[in-house]
């Protein structure tokens, strides 16, 4: 068996390390079934091999799903997910030899005994309990596609109400950038009503300045002519 890499929450997204911790312990809970196997036969052995056969759809259905998921994880980090990937569907087509060896051992299905479409006492048959294992299978398998379908459904609750928060967000940004323009153009204003005063004053102060010089021109006249007159 292929050793995996341990969990790297950074690598991917959260959908997809939590596929990947279940997918780890699906893995474990596989392993042990199928060392518990070659110890059995008979009724116990069916039995295990089924339950090994539905942790083995629920690794192959975990696999998938990060399969599917790997494409929503960034470029740079997908080449680490690719080879973890394969380690996986390595170990995965191992348990599936392994199970399907076991299941075609079968001296040791029917506890040595000649396999029996009837079996003698009324018992169910193999058929039936085929066919009941099938159906307990298929139960397992939609109960964990509920599970997994609640929590993509909680994820993507999560996110449309992160992106509902975010559109809030952006809508208090967008009032709060208008009432800064209503503020600017409403200083522009004051601003232009401001250089219009101060260029009135300045036009004043030069027209008081021009009038200033002409009275001093003007009485400077005066002072001559009337020191003039008086030496005349």
């Amino acid at each position: 068996m292929t050793s995996s890499n341990p969990l790297d929450t950074e690598a991917g997204t959260e959908l997809f390390s939590s596929y990947e911790a279940e997918f780890k312990l699906v893995q474990a809970d596989l392993t042990q079934k199928l060392d518990t196997i070659p110890d059995l036969s008979g009724e116990p052995r069916k039995a295990a091999l089924s339950s090994a056969e539905r942790a083995l759809e629920e690794a192959t259905e975990l696999l998938d799903q990060m399969q599917l998921e790997k494409q929503n994880v960034p470029s740079s980090t997908r080449t680490k997910l690719n080879q973890r990937l394969r380690n996986y569907t390595t170990d995965t087509d191992a348990y599936k030899r392994r199970l399907r060896s076991l299941a075609d051992d079968r001296a040791a299905l029917f506890g040595g005994s000649r396999y029996r479409d009837d079996p003698v006492g009324g018992g169910p048959s193999d058929v039936q309990l085929e066919q009941r294992q099938q159906l307990l299978s298929g139960t397992d398998r939609l109960d964990r596609s509920t599970q997994r379908l609640k929590a993509s459904q909680a994820l993507a609750n999560e996110t449309e109400a992160i992106g509902a928060s975010t559109l809030a967000d952006l809508h208090r940004q967008r009032e709060t950038i208008q009432h800064t323009t209503d503020v600017l153009l409403e200083s522009e204003g004051y601003v232009d009503r401001s250089v219009k005063t101060l260029r009135g004053m300045a036009r004043r102060m030069a027209t008081n300045r021009i009038i200033t010089i002409a009275i001093i021109t003007i009485l400077v006249l005066l002072i001559f002519a009337v020191i003039y007159s008086k030496f005349r």
